[in-house]
């Protein structure tokens, strides 16, 4: 099975992610790719501790030279991203392939020159960009904070983003 689920949010590894996601897609384990969190012991620390799962938080490099061996596990995964680009970057840029096609946003805070898309669901152009290049890859994409509460899919938002 290796990779179960994929999904982008700004917490990465949070109670929601390991107990109301994982009841709707099973998963042994999470792998969350993020440089500044693989980098700092502390932020490694709390992630590990707060999925009550075997989980991995790998740099990009790490992905790269391990991502084969998630997919010859027998155990299965969540694939999580803190941002869309770093998802773009290892299903577009990378061309890494798994059995799921859906890509699944959860929360992205409000910042500047973000456009909001619903309740705690806002993007930049520049992840905009990454999801576009996701979507044209095959990747069915959609704004879901929780496995009931979703505000739609890409071809829902990509208009306010010149696509």
């Amino acid at each position: 099975m290796s990779i179960s689920f994929i999904r982008v949010d700004d917490r990465m590894i949070h109670g929601q992610t390991c107990t109301r996601w994982a009841l709707e897609y099973p998963c042994d384990g999470i792998v969350a790719v993020n440089d500044a969190a693989a980098n700092n012991s502390v932020l490694k620390a709390a992630y590990k501790s707060a999925s009550g799962k075997k989980t991995f938080i790998w740099t990009m490099e790490e992905w790269k030279q391990k991502c084969q061996k998630v997919l010859d596990s027998d155990s299965r995964y969540f694939l999580i991203t803190k941002n869309p680009i770093d998802m773009e970057k290892i299903l577009v840029e990378q061309g890494f392939k798994c059995s799921i096609n859906k890509v699944i946003i959860g929360p992205c805070n409000d910042r500047k020159d973000a456009v909001k898309l619903g309740n705690n669901q806002s993007i930049t152009q520049e992840e905009a960009d990454a999801i576009e290049k996701m979507a044209k890859a095959g990747y069915e994409v959609e704004f879901r904070l929780l496995p009931d509460v979703s505000i739609g899919n890409w071809d829902k938002f990509k208009n306010q983003f010149g696509y």
